[in-house]
């Protein structure tokens, strides 16, 4: 990205973005919202309307770290013998606090925020807009889009909240305004417009759809809110694209459609549910579309259709190309991945597909991805490598909680216990096994049966994203 770093938000406030058309030049009274800058230059009517839904979260941590050795207790002879006694190396503890914001999404106290905001935190405050503090527990959580829903008790008063609109309905060329406090400076106001939609080649989350902007957003607007000129909330912000971390005017917010799927999920289910197709593809390229008679290069080209998913028992099939989806275009894997994740599962998804060379409107209805087959997630012990690490069968339920292809299937590894051989060894959590002493393992039952298998030595391989690796133990 031209020596670039895209990053996420990572300090307290909020970017609140404002869309808009130009309907003409007629003036509005000064108490109204404006509705094009031509009617009335001044946005502190729409400031004062959103500001009391945007709230401050601070959040506290304890980080344990070791002491730093002086250069003597580099040899392991003085370490060894004064070493403990002095206390040196013994990890000490420190509290790390790190700030955010979030957007209060129901009077009643629940907030949305940024995932990596309230990340492995202790102890969370919410504070208000008339500086009200609150403790915060986490409802949940959804690291794949990168959001968190909190809860603080009101004690039944109503907060003023920001409603949910429609992500789809802005535009690009749309004035917006930041309102947030970046670098910590206090409330500051800028403006800018909505620069581009459906941006998918963003490696935030791995649902890769966002909105962006060049409204001058910066370290400090994590979990900030976009909001419309009706006051609605159009998406939250989640990381701003950097030189050097300050803002160069490339900043990216989560759509507000995919927000409803996430908070309706967690709050009724208590985690974030997205439905799924059960099919995969590649983008269609001018090679693509002239080989498949396609008068412009657009679309999905199905790769993959999951035996007995949703997509296969609609009839879809390897080599169809999947246009639109309830009217909206899909132009890459992203897209249509995102355009399925946002609708509830159980509801039906209009496809406009090229089959044989015929356009046709398919009907597909969404499930939840599958959990079978069952994950036996098993914690491994015994006199071998795999001693205290945690396997489990990769079905396309766990696949889409891990944010793995759900095409994936064997066995992956979840979890290490700490200092066990196999950390040691260099294995990972996410790391898949493929075979041990040449026996390939495919299932869970196959890992357990190869290491009650005597051996001097181990032979093991593994898969860690596209690289393989291979590891000997013993011998």
């Amino acid at each position: 990205m031209d020596q670039a770093t895209l990053r996420r938000i990572p300090a307290a406030a909020i970017a609140v973005v404002l869309a808009f058309g130009f309907p003409g030049p007629s003036r509005a009274q000064p108490d109204t919202i404006p509705v094009s800058r031509f009617q009335y230059p001044s946005f502190a009517p729409l400031v004062k309307q959103a500001a009391p839904a945007v709230v401050n979260i601070y959040t506290k941590r304890v980080v344990r770290s070791a002491k730093k050795l002086p250069p003597l207790m580099n040899d392991p002879f003085f370490r060894h013998f004064f070493g403990e006694q002095l206390g040196l190396g013994v990890p000490e503890e420190r509290v790390q606090s790190s700030l955010g914001s979030g957007v209060i999404f129901r009077p009643d106290g629940v907030v949305v925020t940024n995932d990596h905001v309230v990340k492995d935190s202790e102890q969370i405050t919410v504070v208000l807009a008339d500086r009200r503090e609150f403790d915060a527990k986490v409802l949940g959580t959804d690291e794949r889009t990168d959001l968190a829903v909190l809860k603080i008790e009101t004690h039944g008063e109503r907060l003023p909240s920001l409603p949910l609109g429609d992500s789809d309905e802005i535009e690009v060329g749309d004035p917006v305004l930041a309102i947030g406090n970046p670098f910590g400076v206090g409330q500051t106001v800028t403006s800018g417009i909505v620069s581009a939609l459906a941006r998918t080649t963003v490696g935030i989350s791995d649902y890769r759809f966002f909105i962006q902007t060049d409204a001058s957003i910066n370290p400090g607007n994590s979990g900030g809110a976009l909001i419309t000129t009706s006051g609605r909330l159009a998406g939250i912000n989640t990381a701003i694209y950097s030189r050097d971390g300050g803002s160069v005017g490339i900043g990216f917010a989560i759509p507000a459609n995919m927000v409803r799927t996430v908070v309706d999920g967690i709050l009724s289910e208590g985690r974030a549910v997205h439905p799924w197709i059960g099919a995969a593809g590649q983008a269609v390229t001018q090679e693509i579309a002239n080989s498949l008679g396609l008068s412009r290069p657009s679309g999905v080209l199905l790769s993959q259709v999951h035996k007995g998913g949703p997509a296969a028992a609609a009839g879809l099939r390897v080599g169809d190309v999947v246009m639109t989806i309830n009217g909206h275009p899909v132009d890459d894997s992203e897209a249509l991945r995102y355009r399925v994740a946002i609708l509830p599962v159980g509801d039906n998804a209009l496809l406009e597909v090229v089959q044989g060379g015929d356009v046709h409107k398919i009907s597909v209805k969404l499930t939840a991805p599958p959990d079978t087959p069952p994950r036996e997630v098993t914690e491994v012990s015994g006199r071998n490598p795999f001693d205290g690490v945690t396997v489990a069968n990769i079905n396309p339920a766990l696949a889409e909680e891990l944010g793995l292809d759900v095409f994936d299937a064997g066995v992956i590894i979840t979890k290490l216990r700490r200092d066990s051989i196999a950390e040691r060894l260099g294995v990972h959590p996410g790391d898949h096994v493929l075979s041990i002493n040449d026996e390939r393992i495919a299932l869970v039952a196959d890992l357990k049966k190869a290491l009650l298998e005597p051996a001097q030595s181990w032979q093991i391989s593994l898969k860690r994203g596209k690289t393989m690796l291979s590891l000997s133990v013993g011998g």
